[in-house]
């Protein structure tokens, strides 16, 4: 069944992996139950698990509603009674159960395209509202001295896609300087499976940013992904305070505001 050191080792490495896990955890029974308090068990996406709570038919619906916690992200504390099969119970052993399931999910990345003003300023805000972040512009001076970011890339932006991996864990945040450079990088950004994407500019510049995609042939619902103009509207005018915008929504959409 595992133990609970091998089971929390499991769940670390997941983590590590940005793996996204449920570990579900006995924490109260009464009379006679099959597994003690402190008992645990990890549930992947996929509805395998690691470690055990007891098995059976209780065990099988601790793993539905594991994977309905990774679904909404909320912890969850269930109480099951053990006596009669008949009239709904999910054992027979005579007893009482409380676990507590708590999803595991990766830190959320920010990955911000563009270190002139404004996107060194996203860096800077983002980092400290608790983001992991990684950055990238084409230009290698900008692509420097932003020590709040965990990887700084300056290479070819497939290069970068490739490095980095973005991943449904991940919100993306453009700030480029051109809408041309715009329709250069927002194909191979939105072939991942990236939250998010947000990019700066005005209509007009979208106008001609879609224009330019939809002439590449990307499909409408690659463009329809993309949030623009990035940023909560608050009459923002310097990077900083256009930082703060763009960081209210990324958080916003983080909560599913």
């Amino acid at each position: 069944m595992g133990s609970v050191v091998s089971v929390l080792r499991e769940l670390v490495e997941a983590l590590e992996a940005r793996t996204p896990v449920v570990s579900a955890t006995v924490v109260d029974t009464s009379r006679s139950v099959p597994r003690r308090p402190g008992s645990k068990m990890l549930v992947f996406g996929d509805g395998t698990i690691s470690g055990s709570i007891g098995g059976g038919e209780m065990e099988a619906r601790v793993i539905a509603e594991a994977l309905g916690a990774l679904a909404d992200r909320r912890t969850r504390r269930l109480s099951y009674t053990l006596l009669e099969p008949a009239t709904g119970d999910p054992g027979v052993c005579g007893g009482e159960v409380e676990l507590y399931l708590e999803p595991h999910m990766p830190p959320t990345t920010l990955f911000v395209i563009g270190l002139g003003h404004v996107g060194r300023a996203v860096v800077e805000l983002a980092a400290w509202t608790g983001f992991e972040v990684v950055a990238w512009d084409d230009r290698p001076e900008l692509a420097t001295d932003l020590p709040d970011a965990r990887q700084l890339m300056s290479d070819s932006f497939a290069e970068a896609i490739a490095a980095f991996a973005p991943d449904a864990f991940t919100h993306a945040v453009m700030v480029t300087r051109n809408a041309a450079l715009d329709a250069e990088l927002l194909p191979l950004l939105l072939s991942t499976p990236v939250a998010s994407v947000g990019l700066m500019g005005s209509r007009r510049r979208w106008d001609t940013t879609r224009a330019a995609l939809e002439a590449a042939g990307v499909p409408a619902e690659d463009i329809a992904r993309v949030r623009t103009p990035v940023g909560l509207e608050i009459a923002a005018e310097t990077p900083r305070e256009i930082a703060v915008s763009i960081l209210a929504e990324v958080v916003g959409l983080e909560h599913g505001a």
